[in-house]
This record gives structure tokens, C-alpha cells and sequence, in this order.
């Protein structure tokens, strides 16, 4: 699978460039400024979920990899907060260590979200590999909360909706004189 980086300032870039390389599944940018692990008007797209924030984290460049953490949870003489589970994303994103959610806390110290997620989830196998899924379809689930857009199919389509999404952007750049 292909997974694309570039930058796109304006609608029209956009659009261009999903004419010549596209159409993709998914497509992500930062809906903040400064963006956070993106450069400024910087889209990633792809076709799975999973590339797209694989790429987005640098996943295989800094050989990221959920390992087992440091601590045995059923030791209590050691303090730490109660919803962790012993495993963790190693190296973690820095960047991400202010974000607050559910499922992580910095250093990437996985929660009991993560946890329960696994247990939901059907299908057996490595379980470092359920913790990555469940990983990932959290983060998928929290993007906008972590401030990212991510485009993404509507009901029975195929690719990414990206319509309204044009149109407000568009319409942001004409109230702002640039076409």
C-alpha cells in the first residue's frame, strides 16, 4: 500500500493532487496551528486507517513497538496510577506527551482503556499485536480530540468524503481574499 505525505496550502492543491495520485481512503491533517507531528498544511493519505497514523507517528522510522512495560501491575508497594496496564509505546511520540486522553499517558504508559478494548475485540494471537489494534482504533476514534482531521469514507462509498470539506475550505479562502 501507498502512503502519501505532502503539502497542500490551498483547496486547489488539494484538489490537484487527488485528481493526479488519488482517490485514497483516508486523509489526514492538523486542524491546529502549529500542527503536532505534521508540518504546517501537511496531508497524509493512504488506504487503511493504520497507515495513515502509522505514518503520521513515524511508526517504522523510529522503530516504534508496544513492549511490555517495566512494572508488574499486582505489585503495589510501587505508586503509580491505578489505570495503567504493563505495556507501552516505545519510543513515543514527545510531542504527544502534553495531549490528554484516555487511553495514554505520557511516555506512552498504555491505560486500562487500551485493556479493555483487547478484551472486547474477537480473535486470538500475539498480544502485543490486540494491543496495537486496540491502539489504533482508539486513536482513530480520539483524532479530532488530539486535534487532526481525518477524512474517511461515509456510508457505502469507497473513498475518503471529501466534498464538504472542500467547500468550507474554499469558502474560508475566498472570505479571506486569496482566490
Amino acid at each position: 500500500m501507498q502512503v502519501l505525505r505532502q503539502i497542500l496550502p490551498h483547496a486547489a492543491d488539494f484538489k490537484r493532487f487527488w485528481k493526479e495520485k488519488g482517490p485514497f481512503v483516508f486523509a489526514l491533517t492538523s486542524r491546529e496551528f502549529p500542527p503536532v507531528l505534521l508540518e504546517p498544511e501537511e496531508w497524509i493519505f493512504g488506504h487503511t486507517a493504520k497507515e495513515v497514523l502509522e505514518e503520521l507517528m513515524q511508526f517504522n522510522q523510529k522503530k516504534m513497538a508496544f513492549v511490555r512495560g517495566a512494572f508488574n501491575p499486582k505489585n503495589q508497594a510501587i505508586l503509580r496510577p491505578e489505570n495503567l496496564i504493563p505495556w507501552k509505546l516505545s519510543p513515543f511520540p514527545e510531542e504527544w506527551n502534553h495531549m490528554t486522553t484516555d487511553f495514554f499517558m505520557p511516555q506512552g504508559h498504555l491505560t486500562q482503556v487500551v485493556a479493555d478494548q483487547v478484551k472486547t475485540a474477537s480473535g486470538r494471537g500475539d498480544e502485543s499485536l490486540q494491543v496495537a489494534a486496540a491502539f489504533f482504533g482508539l486513536l482513530e476514534k480520539n483524532l479530532e480530540a488530539m486535534g487532526y482531521i481525518l477524512l474517511q469514507p461515509d456510508a457505502g462509498s469507497r473513498y475518503a468524503a471529501i466534498r464538504k470539506y472542500l467547500v468550507e475550505w474554499e469558502d474560508d479562502e475566498a472570505d479571506a481574499g486569496l482566490i
